[in-house]
């Protein structure tokens, strides 16, 4: 079996964007509307998707008159999304521990899960500010976690799903700081399984919060659900962080 340690293998994969088709269109969409109400951004902002993927956000948010850039780490996300690139939407391959532009966006997000793999704390402070940099001065940055205490508590330690031809297996399994999961990948299209090794730490609201005040951003909000419903530290999904640049 042959075995893919890194997340990014799985996130750029083809398998995992037949798996999750579904939910960018029926969740992405109605979420990133969600959030430019909140932070009504102004007319022609310049918006920065960390972690882009194949660009189904910033896509969405240009037809919404924003000036986007989307930056990921992965070459076959931004190989998919570069042909897409027009005035005001256009793609990077970036590492967010390297810095990038500074002092340039109003908005930044970082969503859907898009944080938490790198392998130490010092190179999680070193994507944050990566993002915090990139702000202007009251600019706002919107992190989208999974909630570690609910997560905790309700892990499945294992499942399966069908789609099509392709039979996808899930084991997890958690430590104090951390969450894994195996992801086994069978397709007629393979000559073998394919098996991908992920682990997520498990960073809290505090967590974020001294990462983000290390780097002069200030909590200003936290939702815990794509609807924007209050957060709770055991009983919602999500941890959805907004925060301010304060110079």
């Amino acid at each position: 079996m042959e075995k893919k340690l890194q997340y990014l293998d799985w996130l750029s994969s083809g398998f995992f964007h037949k798996l999750y088709a579904g939910t960018t269109a029926n969740e992405a969409e109605p979420f990133i509307n969600q959030l430019v109400q909140y932070l009504q951004p102004a007319p022609g902002s310049r918006v920065l998707d960390s972690a882009c993927g194949t660009g189904f956000n910033c896509r969405h948010l240009a037809a919404k008159g924003f000036d986007v850039t989307g930056v990921d780490a992965a070459t076959a996300n931004i190989e998919a999304a570069k042909p897409m690139e027009k005035e005001g939407l256009e793609f990077y391959l970036h590492d967010l521990r390297l810095p990038f532009w500074g002092n340039y966006f109003h908005v930044a997000l970082n969503l859907f899960t898009s944080f938490g793999f790198y392998r130490t704390r010092r190179e999680h402070d070193n994507a944050i500010r990566t993002i915090a940099s990139g702000l202007q001065s009251n600019g706002l940055l919107v992190i989208d976690y999974p909630n570690t205490h609910y997560e905790e508590s309700r892990l499945k330690t294992q499942e399966s799903k069908q789609l099509g031809e392709t039979q996808y297996e899930w084991k997890r399994w958690q430590t104090e700081t951390s969450f894994f999961k195996t992801i086994t990948v069978s397709d007629p299209s393979l000559p073998a399984p394919l098996e991908y090794n992920i682990e997520r730490a498990k960073f809290s609201l505090g967590d974020f919060t001294d990462m983000l005040s290390f780097q002069k951003m200030q909590v200003q909000e936290v939702f815990g659900n794509y609807q924007l419903a209050p957060y709770h530290l055991n009983d919602t999904p999500r941890l959805i962080v907004i925060a301010k640049k304060i110079d």
